[in-house]
């Protein structure tokens, strides 16, 4: 072992002792992206790096992330979107690794993983510290009883745990029941003034982090940790975002806003607890109102603000000021903490309910409070009416669409979810630029980035500028020529709005015939993905799951154990299935994953784009198809020994204006257009299986 930082060995030796300890194979791209994260992070420019499945990424960024760490004496940050890859590298690869490096280092390197502040155990709310925050609605009786059940498990597991970690509840409990238990960083009182502070899970965790080499989060508290005046994370100068093309919506769910009649009746009980009964009232009243409102508006995007929801949103927000102005000052109650308790949690609540009140009353600058006039027909979203020129928006929207930076939206209720109105930013790229990218090296990392042949459409949406950072494709070792083809129906009819076609049906059940089961469909949408689950099991004999009929991760297994099973499904599936062998031969994409033409989002940020004199259609939905088409094909070839076919039924894929930009995002896979060629193909595959 060295006994000191200056006997470090470099990167390729320990590489190369890590790749041989794992039994593993030290592939050409993977030395290349070791390489090239030692030189970002010892020139200190930021770094993009596409690497394809079977790469072996997590070793490439892993070892020269250590070795930083133990030559300057500082943690790394490793920020993931999934928990399944957390748990990859807390579990696996990490220990592993730790265990093969420790005789080459100063020190064995230490890790540790940290979450938000919401994902331990609350012990001074387990002790009635805080209230609770249900309201007085009437439930379910069936679900009163699941409900207590849970809660009486996280109590008997609270005797016991030593992380307070909710992931380890298995099987896991609900959102209801945990939020009885636990609170947001917002709402937590501080270790200082905590009566639980010197045992507080979440705080031993940072303390665990504090000392590790390597620090495993996720985006969203990635976010936080960089958007917050208080530091969530241990000081860091490194980062590295695996999954990066996940980046942007995981930061866009953080910051974006939300106000219903149960936030704001949340906050009314809060403060009702601790004010004068006729100041909380009012912002109950306040809320009340909201509630008529959104119960009768249409869901969709708010271009311009009625006058009614104007003064609605005005009134929740005042009456929420009063609530925290009567509260008086915020330490008040400093030293007792379970008013302090109490207090925290109404500011929180209210802070919340004012501040995104007025958010969404900015959003439309010196038009708020207009009466809404014009018709938004012209802009549907959808990419047959994006294409028409122009860029897609109305001249008269231009001046407007330019200076506005958030956008706001009504989701419809289910359930017992209300209607709830949203608030987001047009674009993070600004903060990621000034908050994260600011004063840190940081590697990004997927086997997706790289859209239509260039980094520049997923760099744009970083914020990032040419010459602050470097993009490098280091490829995969998968032969994709040979191991697979892309088969685009040219000669079904283009998707339409009325579900699945029928020619559709009658594709995939001849697909699935070939390939003897062994198919996973990535549908669109869960309509889809029903009706054809519905049409299917009738005329075919293998069996076919639908997600939704138990849970994901069920069904994958179940998918993977039996070749002759089918699974179909929607969004999570596209991103989220590892089935190495020949349990999946065939991967079926019913559309071109366009975002949905009434997604509010999507939609405000593409005619922004066209406002700005960009092209609004290519930079928005082009680019989330080509991603998500990525991914989705990138299910087919797990390991090295995988071969078949991804079919996409979608004849625009081959005949689109914008199809050259989503197929040169697609693997190098072998391409035809001819149906008896690809049935030919599978079932020589299944007979050689």
């Amino acid at each position: 072992m060295p006994k000191d930082r200056s006997e470090l060995p470099p990167v390729e030796e320990l590489l190369t002792a890590a790749v041989t300890a794992l039994g593993g194979v030290e592939r050409p791209g993977q030395v290349k992206m070791a390489q090239a994260v030692r030189d970002a992070v010892e020139s200190e420019e930021h770094l993009a790096v596409q690497a394809g499945t079977g790469t072996g990424k997590s070793l490439a960024y892993l070892v020269p992330a250590i070795r930083y760490s133990a030559e300057k004496g500082k943690a790394v940050v490793v920020s993931t979107a999934t928990i399944a890859l957390q748990r990859q590298l807390v579990d696996r690869d990490l220990p592993r690794l730790a265990d093969t490096l420790e005789s080459l280092l100063p020190h064995r390197p230490e890790f540790a993983i940290l979450k938000g502040r919401r994902n331990y155990l609350c012990r001074h709310k387990m002790a009635d510290g805080m209230p609770e925050d249900e309201d007085d609605q009437l439930f379910d009786p069936r679900e009163v009883s699941a409900t207590g059940r849970m809660v009486q498990r996280i109590q008997d597991w609270a005797n016991d745990t030593e992380t307070g970690d909710r992931d380890e509840i298995v099987p896991g409990v609900s959102d209801q029941a945990w939020r009885q238990f636990s609170v947001t960083a917002r709402e937590c009182l501080g270790a200082q003034r905590c009566p639980s502070g010197a045992d507080c899970f979440a705080e031993l965790a940072r303390e665990r982090a504090g000392e590790a080499d390597v620090v495993v989060t996720n985006h969203a508290l990635l976010a936080i940790d960089a958007m917050e005046d208080f530091a969530v994370l241990p000081e860091h100068d490194v980062v590295v975002v695996d999954e990066a093309h996940e980046l942007v919506d995981r930061v866009t769910s953080v910051v974006t806003g939300e106000l219903s009649d149960s936030t704001v009746s949340l906050a009314a009980r809060r403060a009702g607890r601790l004010v004068e009964q006729g100041i909380a009232d009012r912002l109950q009243e306040a809320g009340e109102d909201l509630r008529s409102l959104l119960a009768v508006a249409p869901p969709g995007r708010v271009d311009t603000l009625p006058g009614s929801l104007g003064m609605t949103l005005a009134l929740v927000r005042d009456a929420a000021f009063a609530c925290i102005t009567a509260l008086g000052p915020r330490n008040k109650d400093k030293d007792d903490p379970e008013n302090a308790g109490l207090r925290k949690a109404a500011f929180t609540a209210l802070d919340d309910v004012h501040d995104t009140a007025q958010r969404m009353l900015d959003a439309f600058g010196p038009a708020a409070g207009r009466d809404e006039t014009g018709d938004d027909a012209e802009d549907t979203g959808d990419p047959r009416d994006s294409e028409r020129g122009a860029n897609g928006c109305p001249e008269s929207a231009r001046s407007e669409e330019v200076h506005r930076a958030e956008v706001v939206w009504l989701e419809e209720g289910r359930g017992r979810v209300p209607p709830t109105l949203r608030v987001a930013p047009l674009s993070v790229g600004g903060m990621l630029r000034d908050k994260l990218f600011g004063d840190r090296t940081v590697v990004l990392t997927s086997a997706t980035l790289a859209l239509g042949g260039s980094f520049d459409s997923l760099s744009r949406q970083w914020g990032l500028r040419a010459g602050e950072w470097t993009g490098l494709d280091v490829g995969s070792p998968f032969d994709h020529p040979r191991r697979g083809i892309l088969y685009v129906a040219t000669h079904l009819p283009q998707p339409g709005r009325d579900g699945l076609p029928e020619a559709y049906v009658d594709e995939i059940a001849e697909l699935i015939e070939a390939a003897g089961g062994r198919t996973l469909g990535l549908f669109s949408s869960m309509r889809a993905a029903k009706a054809a689950t519905e049409a299917l099991r009738e005329r075919l004999d293998v069996p076919l799951l639908c997600q939704g009929d138990d849970s994901t991760s069920q069904l994958v297994k179940q998918f993977a154990a039996d070749p002759a099973t089918c699974l179909f499904g929607t969004l999570s599936l596209w991103q989220g299935v590892d089935v190495p062998g020949p349990s999946l031969t065939l991967v079926i994409i019913d559309r071109v994953p366009f975002p949905r033409p009434d997604d509010p989002l999507a939609s405000a940020r593409q005619r922004h784009v066209a406002a700005t004199g960009g092209n609004g259609f290519m930079a928005v939905a082009a680019t989330h198809a080509a991603l998500l088409l990525a991914q989705g094909a990138g299910r087919l070839l797990r390991s090295m020994d995988d071969r078949g076919v991804v079919a996409v039924l979608d004849p625009r894929l081959a005949t689109a204006r914008y199809s050259g930009f989503l197929l040169n995002s697609l693997p190098p896979f072998w391409r035809t257009t001819d149906p008896a060629k690809v049935r030919n193909a599978l079932r020589r595959l299944t007979a050689g299986s």
